[in-house]
C-alpha cells in the first residue's frame, strides 16, 4: 500500500493493536521504494514491503512492539549478505503502533505529518515539505525525524451481488485495490470459508433489498445465479441517481434487459447506465479473466472520478 490509508488502519485496529511498517527512506537498489507500507497484526499482515528476509524481520519486530506497547521505532537496514539479499541498497523503516484510541483524527486535508518523537512544533523544512506535497510535488517521506505522507484516497464502495465462481474470482483479484467490497448473497454456503479483509459478506433473503443499504456513490456489480434476480437488482439500482451498474452477461442479455427495464418505466438515458457485458471480452470468459477485465474497467472509472473531483477542488 502507498499513502497513509486511514480507512485500512481503522479496520485493522478494530481487531486490536496494529503496527504500521513504513519504508521511510531508501538508497540504492531496494525491493520497494519510500512510501510503501504494510500493516502487521498479531496473526497476519496487510500489504508488503518487498518480501524476503527484510520483511520477515520487520514483521517480527512489529510483533514484538505489539506485545511491548512501544509506540514508535526507526530501523536502518542494509540489504546485503547478512539478510541474504543481493540488492546492495539501504532502507530506513519506521514502525508505528496504533490502537483504536491512538488512531489519528479524521484527516482534514490531503497530507498527514507527524513527529516520531512526539514533538508538536513543526520545523520549517517540514512545513515547506507539507506545502509542496499539497501542491502535488514529490518530497522525502522522512526528514528531521518527521514523517510526511499523502492521505490515501478513500476506498470506493463496491457492492458485489453473487458469491459464485465469478464473484469469488472478483474478490480475489481485487485484493490490494482501492475498493471496499460488500459481498451479497442469499445462501451462506456460497461464501468461501476464508473471506479476505477487503470484502464484507452480507446475507440477504432477497439480495435486491440490499441495494437500498448501499452508499449513494457505490458501484454495483451484478453476477447472481438467476436472471430474474439480476433484473430485480438492476431495476433497484437504476432507481438511484448516478449509481454505476455492471452486469455479467452477453450483448443478447443486455438487449433483453434493456427491453424489460423500459417496460418497468426506465428512461433510455437511465438504461444507458447499465454496463453489460462487464470487463474486457478480449481477455476471455473464465472467471479470473472476467475479474481482471473488471478490475481494469473499475480502476479507470475510479481514476476518472478522482481526477474530476480534484479538478473541482
Amino acid at each position: 500500500m502507498s499513502g497513509f490509508d486511514i480507512e485500512a488502519l481503522r479496520r485493522a485496529c478494530a481487531g486490536g493493536p496494529v503496527v504500521r511498517v513504513l519504508v521511510a527512506r531508501h538508497r540504492g537498489s531496494v525491493p520497494r521504494e519510500a512510501g510503501t507500507a504494510m500493516l502487521v497484526t498479531p496473526t497476519g499482515q496487510h500489504g508488503t514491503i518487498g518480501g524476503g528476509t527484510l520483511e520477515f524481520e520487520a514483521v517480527a519486530q512489529a510483533r514484538r512492539m505489539l506485545k511491548s506497547g512501544r509506540a514508535t521505532a526507526l530501523r536502518a537496514v542494509p540489504l546485503g549478505p547478512a539478510l541474504g539479499q543481493c540488492c546492495g541498497g539501504h532502507v530506513d523503516l519506521v514502525f508505528e503502533r496504533f490502537t483504536r484510541d491512538t488512531l489519528p483524527a479524521e484527516p482534514s486535508g490531503t497530507v498527514f505529518a507527524r513527529a516520531l518523537d512526539g514533538a508538536e512544533q513543526m520545523p520549517f523544512p517540514v512545513a515547506r515539505a507539507v506545502q509542496a506535497l499539497r501542491e502535488g510535488r514529490e518530497v522525502p517521506v522522512m526528514q528531521d525525524r518527521w514523517i510526511v505522507e499523502r492521505i490515501a484516497p478513500a476506498q470506493t464502495p463496491l457492492w458485489l451481488y453473487g458469491a459464485g465462481h465469478v464473484g469469488r474470482a472478483v474478490v480475489r483479484v481485487f485484493t490490494g485495490l482501492p475498493f471496499a467490497i460488500t459481498w451479497i448473497d442469499d445462501a451462506a454456503d456460497r461464501f468461501p470459508e476464508d473471506i479476505p479483509d477487503h470484502a464484507a459478506p452480507l446475507m440477504a433473503a432477497n439480495p435486491a433489498d440490499a441495494v437500498g443499504r448501499a452508499p449513494l456513490d457505490a458501484i454495483h456489480i451484478v453476477l447472481t445465479y438467476s436472471h430474474a434476480l439480476d433484473l430485480e437488482i438492476c431495476h433497484r439500482v437504476l432507481l438511484r441517481p448516478h449509481a454505476h451498474l455492471g452486469l455479467i452477461g452477453s450483448a443478447t442479455k443486455a438487449a433483453r434487459f434493456a427491453k424489460r427495464l423500459r417496460e418497468l418505466g426506465h428512461a433510455p438515458a437511465t438504461i444507458a447506465r447499465l454496463n453489460c457485458p462487464i470487463g474486457d471480452k478480449s481477455l476471455g470468459k473464465e472467471p479470473a479473466q472476467i475479474a481482471i477485465g473488471l478490475a481494469s474497467e473499475l480502476l479507470q472509472l475510479r481514476n476518472n472520478v478522482t481526477q474530476l473531483t480534484e479538478s473541482r477542488a
